[in-house]
C-alpha cells in the first residue's frame, strides 16, 4: 500500500525525528537521495551543467547541498538565489566550498540571464517551495518556472513541484511543472491527485527514518494489496456462494449501457448476473448466461447486491426500488440524479456512488471546474453529505467513505479510459465485487484498479471502446493475481 500524510503530519514526525538526531542530519539524508536521483537522470555528472532555483526554506537547503555534492563529482553549478539575504546558509556556504557558485535571481551573471542559464542547463533543480507553501508561485518566481519549462534538461523537484498544494492537490496560480520529484519520507496528497499530480512528473520516494501514523491521509493500492482483496472461488463454492449482482440499467435509448454494466458484472467475481430493464433482448443476444426478469428489482429473484442507473433516463420508479433492498447498491450514471438524497443517507445497507466530475457538481450545486480543481474535497463532502462511499471518478480516481479515514486514490487509471461506456463497464465490475462480499470501499478500489489495468491492456497505446475494456479484465485479473 502506497501511503500519503498530511504536512501537519509529516511535520510532526521530522520534528520528532531531528530531537533524536545530531544537528542538520535529516537535511543530509534528504540531500543525498536527492543527489543521487539527480546523478541517476543526468547519467555523466562531469561536465554537466545543473542549475538550482532557490527559495528561502529549507527545501532550498535540500537543492543547495544536494548541488554541493554534484559539484564535488565535477558538474557546474549555479543556484539562482530568489532571497538571497534569506537563502539557508549552511547550504550555500557547502556549494561555494564545493566550486558551486550562487547568483540572484534578479542579476545577469556573465551577461547571461537568469533564464538562460535555466534554458541551457542539462538539469534543473526546483527548490523554490517546500510543503509549507500554499497558492500558486510568486510573481518574481514565475519566470525562473516558465524558463525551466522551456529548458533542454530534466526539471527535478525538491519534495514537490512549487506551486501545488501538497494537502489537496489543487492548483491555484502558476506552478513549476517537474519530470521527477524527489519526494522525502512518504509521499505527499498533492503528489497523487490530480491536477497537481501532472505537475509532478515521475516521483521517486527517498526513505529519511520518519516515523508516520498508521492511517495516513491518502492510500493507493498496489498489486499485492489488490491480490490480497480479490474474491477467489473455493472448492464448494457455488453461483449463489460467490454472490449474485443485479443490474437494474438501460433505457430504449441506452440500451448498450445495459449491455455494458452486464459486461463488466460477469468478469468481477461474482457467481451470476441478473438484469432488470428494458434491454434485456440486446442483454441475452450479448450475454446468454444472464439470468433475465421482466418483472421489476423487487421480483427478480435473490440478489447479494444491486447496480442501478447506467442509461437508465427518467426511471426514478426503479432506482427507488433497488434503494429500498436491503443489500449494498452501487448508484451510477442517472440513477445518481434520480436518487433521493434522503433515502441514499437513510439506507442501512451499503450505497457506493460512482460520479464523474459533471455530475458530481451537480450534486454538490458547484461549477464542473471546482470539482476538477479540488478533487479531494469534493468527494470528502460527497461522502459526507449522502452517507454513502462515493467514487468519484477522473484523471485520478479517488474513493472515499461517509465514516472518514484515508482516501483510496487508483494509481491504474490511463487517459484512454476517457471513452464512452467505460464507466458502466466500471459500475458493473464494482457492482460484482459488493455481491461477491466486498464492503464498499473496497469494492470501489479493487473495481477502479482492475478498470484501470485492463484499459491500459486493452490500449497498448491505441483508442479503445468500453467493450475492449471490459474484454480485457480477466487479462488484468491474472495480471494482478501474478
Amino acid at each position: 500500500m502506497r501511503s500519503a500524510y498530511s504536512v501537519e503530519t509529516v511535520r510532526t514526525a521530522e520534528r520528532e525525528l531531528m530531537a533524536r538526531l545530531p544537528e542538520g542530519a535529516l537535511m543530509q539524508r534528504a540531500a543525498a537521495g536527492l543527489a543521487a536521483a539527480c546523478a541517476d537522470l543526468l547519467g555523466r555528472v562531469y561536465g554537466s551543467r545543473v542549475v538550482l532555483l532557490v527559495g528561502s526554506g529549507d527545501n532550498g537547503g535540500d537543492a543547495l547541498f544536494a548541488g554541493a555534492r554534484l559539484a564535488r563529482r565535477g558538474a557546474g553549478v549555479t543556484a539562482v538565489l530568489l532571497a538571497p539575504e534569506r537563502a539557508h546558509a549552511a547550504g550555500l556556504a557547502a556549494l561555494r566550498r564545493a566550486g558551486g557558485r550562487a547568483v540572484p535571481a534578479g542579476e545577469a551573471p556573465g551577461g547571461r540571464s537568469a533564464e538562460e542559464l535555466i534554458e541551457g542547463a542539462d538539469l534543473v533543480v526546483d527548490g523554490i517551495v517546500g510543503i509549507g507553501g500554499k497558492g500558486g508561485l510568486r510573481p518574481d518566481a514565475v519566470p525562473l518556472a516558465a524558463a525551466a519549462g522551456r529548458s533542454r534538461g530534466a526539471v527535478v523537484a525538491v519534495d514537490l513541484p512549487s506551486g501545488v498544494d501538497v494537502d489537496t492537490g489543487e492548483v491555484r496560480g502558476v506552478a513549476v511543472r517537474a519530470d521527477v520529484t524527489v519526494t522525502f519520507g512518504t509521499h505527499k496528497p498533492g503528489l497523487l491527485i490530480d491536477p497537481a499530480r501532472e505537475y509532478a512528473g515521475s516521483v521517486r520516494l527517498v526513505d529519511i527514518g520518519l516515523e508516520l501514523p498508521v492511517e495516513p491521509e491518502l492510500e493507493a493500492l498496489q498489486h499485492v494489496d489488490v491480490a490480497r482483496l480479490l474474491p477467489v472461488p473455493r472448492a464448494e463454492s457455488d453461483k449463489y456462494r460467490r454472490g449474485v449482482v443485479g443490474i437494474a440499467a438501460g433505457s430504449a435509448r441506452y440500451p448498450g449501457a445495459a449491455v455494458l454494466a452486464v459486461a463488466g458484472a460477469l468478469r468481477g467475481g461474482a457467481g451470476a448476473v441478473r438484469y432488470v430493464g428494458p434491454a434485456a433482448d440486446a442483454v441475452i443476444a450479448r450475454f446468454p448466461e444472464t439470468l433475465v426478469s421482466d418483472q421489476g428489482p423487487k421480483h427478480a429473484g435473490r440478489v447479494q447486491a444491486w447496480v442501478v442507473g447506467p442509461g437508465a433516463g427518467d426511471d426514478a420508479a426503479t432506482v427507488g426500488e433497488v434503494l429500498a433492498a436491503e443489500v449494498p447498491v452501487l448508484i451510477d450514471a442517472d440513477g445518481l440524479r434520480l436518487a433521493d438524497a434522503g433515502v441514499v443517507r437513510g439506507r442501512r445497507s451499503p450505497t457506493l456512488m460512482t460520479p464523474h466530475a459533471g455530475e458530481a457538481a451537480a450534486l454538490l450545486g458547484v461549477e464542473r471546474g471546482e470539482v476538477e480543481g479540488a478533487r479531494l474535497a469534493a468527494v470528502r463532502e460527497l461522502a459526507g453529505r449522502y452517507g454513502a462511499t462515493v467514487l468519484l471518478k477522473g484523471s485520478t480516481t479517488l474513493v472515499a467513505d461517509s465514516g472518514g479515514g484515508a482516501v483510496r486514490v487508483n494509481p491504474t487509471g490511463t487517459s484512454w479510459l476517457a471513452t464512452a461506456g467505460s464507466g458502466d463497464v466500471l459500475s458493473g465490475l464494482a457492482g460484482s465485487l459488493l455481491a461477491a462480499g466486498l464492503s464498499a470501499v473496497d469494492a470501489g478500489s479493487v473495481g477502479a484498479y482492475l478498470h484501470g489495468l485492463a484499459g491500459r491492456l486493452a490500449a497498448e497505446g491505441a483508442p479503445v471502446g468500453a467493450h475492449d475494456v471490459a474484454e480485457a479484465v480477466p487479462e488484468a485479473w491474472r495480471n494482478v493475481l501474478g
